[in-house]
């Protein structure tokens, strides 16, 4: 009997190193399939964004496949978005469970405050 890919998945994960590293790639994966989503939906090929924005169609196959590789840059995806008739937008978003890193300024004023 053959397993399903779902079955796959779902033994993976129940390993605690396998869900660690697929819940730190769960951005890249949702960024990858709004991306694929959105040139879906225009009905362009990868042959086709790649002429409009000036680059190969292999350029685009690597930045719809991103995850793993260096991340394409900012203007890389305004090109994109716009070939396909959108706009690009990038926000940051606190994360409500992270401290974030403390600088050594910040430390040492800490410090202070506590001695004195």
């Amino acid at each position: 009997m053959r397993n399903s890919l779902k079955d796959f998945k779902a033994r993976a994960l129940a390993r605690a190193d396998v869900r660690r590293e697929y819940d730190v790639l769960a951005e890249e994966f949702e960024l990858l399939d709004e991306i694929l989503k959105a040139r879906a939906a225009t009905g362009l090929t990868q042959a086709e964004v790649a002429a409009r924005i000036g680059t190969t169609q292999s350029a685009v196959a690597r930045l719809e496949s991103a995850i793993g590789k260096p991340s394409p840059s900012i203007a890389t995806l305004k090109r994109y978005a716009s070939a396909l008739g959108y706009r690009l937008q990038v926000r940051l978003i606190k994360d409500q469970g992270h401290q974030g890193l403390t600088t050594r300024s910040t430390r040492t004023r800490a410090k202070t405050a506590r001695a004195g």
